[in-house]
């Protein structure tokens, strides 16, 4: 059986990420009593990823990585010492906020030096990156109605005659009702219905209730003016006089919709139209230094374009959010932004938890140690242009350029989040190896090191682990700008490959379950 793993350097390397850092990363083991590139001696073993002191840092005093402070010591640490949860901890501090002090007009591109894909344009103007029919389920009632349906047609071989729509989908959730008929959770609910029913990467829509549930779909059309029509339909279980005769007749809806999703057509559009969702999971240590700031080039490349970049998962930007609050274009974009880092610590202490609770036991496995360390590394995703908007959840994103929704960290949540509020593609890092897809938004995976790209390579669909072998950040981006491009006109990523996305669909539930 061959060996993938490349061979160790008789000195392992590691990357000091700021001149300010008390701390490297191993980029390479370094064994006990070995002597990395930083010039010190270990005194036990690093893994790679992890951290390394290079100076002596006193008990109490912050731990420097980035530039920036990722915790404080809670034990004196010397020269060659491991750095990690035992002898680092997470302490909250004030951060100087510093509003639009580093905003600046972004470099457009003319649209006749723009890129362009190969995109499906939508009847309102918006352009699609795929071409699905979506079976949507107002509450988790009709969740397995949803379903019915969407096997029935599938089981029927009719998609053969409709090459051009890329399948039928059953958007299926597990709330609806046992909830309150107004505030946070329900606004957050309904504009997650909508903003799938509108993404334009799905072409047309069957939504599909009970009847008696707390989301009524008549009141949800009516506040966003929607009617019935050709590409548009609701129906509710009850109505209709139960689950058999509400399958026959979805599957006749859905039917006579296929003929009218299939004639559209691939053609010629601006990367202007590209909104690209940003994500990450199973962190690692590498994913602050290669994956994260190449995504980050990427979308700096998109902005240029023309296009929009949307980062998330606020509880991954904690720590970090005083670099966005200095790129926001007014000091009301920045102020929202710290209005939803207050609202989520005050979420998080009302529930007994800490902002700490993340990182994950996978993310301390791959060296990273309190959550100020991780959401450095993920507010890299964001790349340098200017911060033009903050969203709420599942909000519709109309800003063009680098914007913000506030969302959970938690990938099929927070993912859900930015496609209701129109995404078209996604851009995915990870370090552990993380198994995710996403209907009706394509998924593209960006290792952060090679030897997971080696390991789960069917998933993968992109290795940035090559930035610590010498590839640039601006290379890699661009690697990443084009592999965007490519799936955006069609070629498919490793997780649709794999059938990944059907089981995605996961809104925010936030509220008390009645």
């Amino acid at each position: 059986m061959n060996d993938l793993s490349p061979a160790r350097p008789a000195t392992p390397r590691t990357v000091r990420l700021s001149a300010a850092d008390n701390v490297v990363v191993a980029v390479d083991p370094i064994e006990a009593g070995q002597v990395s590139d930083a010039g010190v001696a270990a005194k036990a073993r690093v893994p790679r990823g992890h951290k390394i002191a290079t100076v002596g840092i006193a008990e109490g005093a912050p731990i420097v990585k980035f530039g920036q402070i990722i915790g404080f010591a809670t034990q004196p640490i010397a020269p060659g010492d491991h750095v990690h949860s035992h002898n680092l901890a997470f302490q909250s501090f004030e951060r100087d906020y510093a509003f639009t002090e580093d905003a600046r007009d972004d470099t457009i591109l003319p649209v006749e030096l723009q890129a362009t894909f190969q995109g499906f344009r939508r009847p309102n103007g918006k352009a699609g990156t795929r071409n699905y029919v979506a079976i949507l389920s107002s509450v988790n009632c009709s969740a397995s109605v949803a379903r019915f349906m969407a096997e029935a047609i599938n089981r029927s071989g009719v998609l053969a005659d409709h090459p051009s729509i890329d399948g039928v989908i059953p958007f299926v959730h597990g709330t609806g009702c046992g909830m309150a008929s107004s505030g946070e959770g329900f606004e957050m609910l309904k504009r997650t219905q909508w903003g799938y029913a509108s993404n334009p990467n799905i072409a047309a829509v069957l939504l599909v209730g009970l009847g008696c549930e707390v989301f009524q779909i008549g009141r949800m059309k009516e506040e966003y003016g929607i009617v019935d029509g050709d590409h548009f339909q609701t129906m509710t279980i009850q109505d209709v006089g139960g689950t058999r005769k509400t399958i026959e007749q979805g599957v006749e809806r859905i039917r006579a919709m296929l003929p009218l999703a299939a004639k559209a057509r691939r053609e010629t559009i601006p990367a202007s139209e590209l909104m690209l969702a940003l994500q990450c999971g199973g962190s690692d240590g590498y994913s602050g230094i290669t994956a994260n700031p190449a995504l980050g080039a990427a979308a700096d490349l998109l902005v240029r374009h023309g296009g929009t970049a949307i980062l998330s998962e606020t509880p991954e930007i904690y720590g970090a959010e005083h670099l966005l609050t200095r790129r926001a274009a007014t000091r009301e974009i920045g102020e929202k932004l710290v209005d939803r880092i207050r609202w989520w610590e005050d979420y998080t202490g009302r529930n007994g938890g800490s902002m700490d609770n993340n990182p994950s036991p996978g993310n301390k496995a791959g060296g990273l140690t309190t959550i100020l360390e991780k959401s450095l590394g993920a507010a890299a995703k964001g790349g340098t242009t200017t911060l033009r908007g903050v969203y709420e959840y599942a909000e519709l994103v109309d800003a063009k350029g680098f914007v913000f929704m506030d969302t959970p960290g938690y990938d099929p949540v927070s993912a859900t989040g930015q496609v209701a509020g129109g995404a078209n593609v996604l851009a995915f890092t990870t370090g552990r190896g993380s198994a995710y897809g996403c209907k009706p938004t394509p998924s593209i995976k960006l290792a952060t090191n090679s030897e997971i790209y080696r390991r789960m390579t069917d998933d993968m669909d992109i290795n940035c682990g090559d930035v610590l072998d010498g590839v640039s950040i601006e290379e890699k981006g661009r690697e990443i700008f084009d592999k965007v491009l490519a799936v955006a006109s069609g070629e498919r990523s490793r997780s649709e490959a794999l059938g990944y996305g059907d089981n995605e669909f996961v809104p925010w539930q936030v509220g008390a379950t009645m």
